[in-house]
């Protein structure tokens, strides 16, 4: 188990070295169109400063984005003693609980470290899970805490948004700014241009969603671990498998977050989905029964 968290830890730092040198690559290609290499000294500049905003205050713009509501012991005493049960159990400070009024089964962790983490559950999960079913997804969630998912979550989540923003920006310029005459009709420069607008977004997707599946297989086992009963933690994939729907706030930056898809199931939405299938993960845990 920890050698699997030490390699995803290291996992992971490549792939937020991948995205700062992505970010590099559209910056000199912006330097090169304008010839200006100030260009791309500025665009690196900014993008660090829209990366650390986006770190520090994605949380609680995801929990604004999903509609959660954050709640007291008295509001829900049965989701609010499991969480407060896990954090005990794990050692972890206790986070902040939030509900999702959503029919559609689902639960999700944020916050950069575990001393400033949230967890949410939707009231859909809420009612069809029974307690181990629902002790097992919030130690899913705890898990994503425990095992800093959350602050990676928030630093690639960042840096996808950095890169998204950048490809809009080049397209905006390319068309509407005003270029120098020295590369007016230039084809290099407008294949660069174009070529790092549109491949841009999809590598960070395809990353990010890298990240995310790996990620739900560990918080899976983690679960298990913490509750010792793999069988709660499978019944509850079932559950969620058999119940599924997509949610009423529906956004594709919060996607990887969710223990279950939140978005509705099409060919490319689950080609490019940043959750395994839920059947594999089951096949995962019935087949690691014996060693939890």
């Amino acid at each position: 188990m920890y050698k699997q968290i030490a390699e995803n830890k290291r996992k992971t730092v490549f792939i937020i070295i991948g995205f700062v040198i992505m970010i590099g690559a559209i910056a000199g290609v912006f330097a090169y169109f304008y010839k200006d290499s100030w260009i791309a000294v500025w665009t690196v500049v900014v993008s660090i400063i829209y990366a650390l905003i986006q770190y520090y205050l994605a949380g609680d713009i995801a929990m604004a984005m999903t509609g959660a509501k954050e709640i007291a012991k008295k509001d829900n005493p049965r989701l609010y003693n499991i969480v407060e049960n896990l954090s005990i159990t794990t050692g972890l400070p206790m986070p902040k609980v939030y509900v999702i009024d959503d029919k559609a089964p689902n639960a999700f962790a944020t916050g950069r470290d575990p001393k400033h983490a949230a967890v949410a559950a939707t009231t859909g999960l809420v009612d069809i899970m029974d307690d181990k079913e629902l002790t097992a997804v919030m130690a899913h969630e705890m898990s994503h805490v425990k095992n800093y998912d959350i602050r990676v979550s928030m630093i690639v989540f960042g840096l996808v948004c950095v890169i998204g923003l950048i490809s809009d920006i080049a397209f905006r310029m390319m068309f509407y700014g005003n270029r120098r005459r020295d590369n007016e009709g230039s084809p290099v420069g407008y294949a660069l241009i174009v070529i790092a607008a549109i491949l841009s977004p999809i590598v960070a997707g395809v990353a990010q969603m890298a990240v995310s599946r790996q990620r739900e297989y560990l918080a899976d086992a983690s679960a298990v671990n913490i509750t010792r009963y793999p069988e709660g933690m499978i019944a509850a994939l079932k559950k969620l498998q058999s119940h599924s729907q997509p949610m009423k706030s529906q956004n594709i930056a919060t996607e990887a977050m969710y223990i279950n898809n939140p978005l509705r199931k099409g060919f490319f939405s689950n080609l490019f989905s940043s959750h395994p299938p839920i059947e594999k993960r089951i096949e995962r845990l019935e087949h690691g029964k014996k060693t939890f």
